[in-house]
């Protein structure tokens, strides 16, 4: 007789670099996950370091900028780049890696999302 197993559901958001909640040493991989979306001199912040659910918001923060970014850049590419001598390929072959970009980001800032509440709800449950 086999056992049934037990699994819990987590996001398919969920980035493959965190350890599932609840695991061993989770949170510890949930920081350093959500240390390399922040400029490194981030890194050395005690609060941050000491507060994974800060460090989390800032990522959050951080990522939402990073999305405003790229979509200025991809608004603006077919009026600024011609000025700056671009060539027509080049002009779109940028726009494409700024809309790849803003995918990519979106993701992140999908996964941040249920890292967060995950690291809210551990908080919580202390």
């Amino acid at each position: 007789m086999t056992m049934p197993l037990t699994t819990t559901r987590i996001s398919p958001d969920w980035p493959c670099q965190v350890k599932q909640p609840g695991s061993y040493d989770w949170e510890r991989s949930a920081a350093k996950w959500l240390r390399e979306l922040v400029p490194a001199r981030y890194a050395g912040y005690p609060a941050l370091i000491r507060h994974p659910v800060l460090l989390a918001r800032h990522a959050q923060i951080q990522v939402h900028h990073e999305m405003r970014v790229a979509r200025t850049a991809l608004q603006t590419a077919r009026s600024e780049l011609p000025a700056l001598g671009m060539p027509e390929s080049v002009i779109e072959h940028t726009i494409k890696l700024y809309a790849a970009e803003i995918r990519q980001l979106q993701h992140i800032a999908r996964s941040v999302r249920a890292v967060t509440e995950a690291l809210v709800a551990h908080t919580a449950d202390r």
